[in-house]
């Protein structure tokens, strides 16, 4: 079925004509195409940068599920940040969002989830453990690069400088890119240097270290609802670690002026959910008006789980001869972030899926 429709597309603000034809946008007439909507907002289908389909589903099946959830959400990519399950499978199905996949976390023993990542015998494995990801992903690897070191009773770094620094070289070397999962203060010196591509939440980054991201060309994505309404809880559960609950407790209060400190320092900032573990899956909405909140103008935070957001991971937004992946509003999400709830249609690749 090929589509006709009429509107405001976004990020351009240019109003015209586009065509749908099978799965791709053409800005010349399609033959029989069907007007499907006129006088709408057009806007990139949203991406979660930060999701893990498979974490908590037993089996393909559920993280399917999961997936399925983010698209009602308008999430039609998804970069799958690390997960145990072989999501590769999903990507062969025409209804659940475009997925680049990490591979899987790579970790020690009892230095992360139990269960989610692949735990190394050795630090000195880590290269090796990089390459093997970077082959089997799609230009991503995912790194673990600190969590509590219970014989310290706080967060600590997994891995020496020198070890991080091989590893990411051979993940460049191999066309990946690298990113890290990063609470705490003391992990940030040797992941900047050895040159990680991204951080993921990055509380306790300073204002030094903000600038130093920006000029090495390196993202953030902090994943502002997992921090914002489960560390408080951690903190509570973890009892016998009161030096590392009252280090969360602080990140949780500081989150509040980090996004705003990466745009002043000019970090690109990303919008991920971090769905999969304690954050339910379809919250992409949630996530961008966080950042609006914490900064960003409506138009910055859109464009950070939409059109920035594809540039940056490759994928195009709105083009002539661009994948048909799209939301329909009708009202404008540069004046209320909530029209992008309700709406009208979602296409993927092509098919209107609501």
């Amino acid at each position: 079925m090929a589509y006709r429709l009429s509107g405001v597309v976004l990020p351009s603000g240019e109003h015209r004509e586009l065509w749908i034809d099978g799965d791709r946008i053409s800005y010349e007439p399609v033959e029989g195409a069907r007007t499907l909507a006129e006088d709408v907002f057009l806007v990139p289908g949203l991406v979660d940068a930060h999701c893990h389909p498979g974490i908590g589903a037993e089996n393909l099946d559920g993280a399917a599920a999961h997936a399925l959830a983010d698209r009602r959400a308008g999430t039609l990519l998804i970069r799958d940040c690390g997960d145990p399950l072989p999501t590769k499978a999903l990507q062969e199905r025409d209804d659940l969002p475009r997925l680049i996949r990490c591979g899987r976390h790579l970790s020690l023993p009892k230095r992360y989830v139990p269960g989610l990542g692949l735990d190394l015998d050795s630090p000195d494995q880590l290269p090796e453990a990089v390459a093997e990801q970077a082959a089997d992903g799609d230009g991503w690897v995912k790194l673990v690069g600190d969590w509590i070191d219970r014989s310290a009773g706080d967060l600590a770094p997994l891995w020496p400088d020198d070890v991080l620094a091989e590893a990411v070289k051979v993940a460049h070397d191999a066309g990946a890119k690298v990113t890290a999962h990063v609470f705490g203060a003391a992990a940030l010196p040797g992941l900047l240097a050895a040159g990680v591509d991204c951080l993921e939440h990055g509380t306790e980054l300073s204002g030094e270290q903000l600038a130093d991201m920006a000029r090495r060309g390196i993202a953030l994505v902090p994943t502002l609802a997992n921090i914002t309404e489960n560390f408080p809880g951690i903190a509570d559960a973890a009892g016998k670690y009161p030096v590392y609950a009252a280090h969360m407790r602080e990140l949780h209060r500081r989150v509040d002026g980090l996004v705003q400190a990466a745009l002043d320092a000019g970090v690109a900032v990303y919008a991920g959910t971090d769905a999969g573990g304690m954050i339910d899956h379809g919250r992409i909405v949630d996530e961008i008006e966080l950042l609006h909140r914490a900064g960003m103008s409506r138009t910055e935070a859109l464009g950070a789980g939409a059109w920035a957001a594809r540039d940056w991971l490759g994928h195009p937004a709105i083009a002539d001869g661009a994948p048909a992946d799209l939301l329909v509003l009708t009202a404008d999400p540069r004046e209320d972030l909530g029209a992008l709830r309700h709406p009208s249609h979602i296409i993927l690749r092509g098919t209107v899926t609501s």
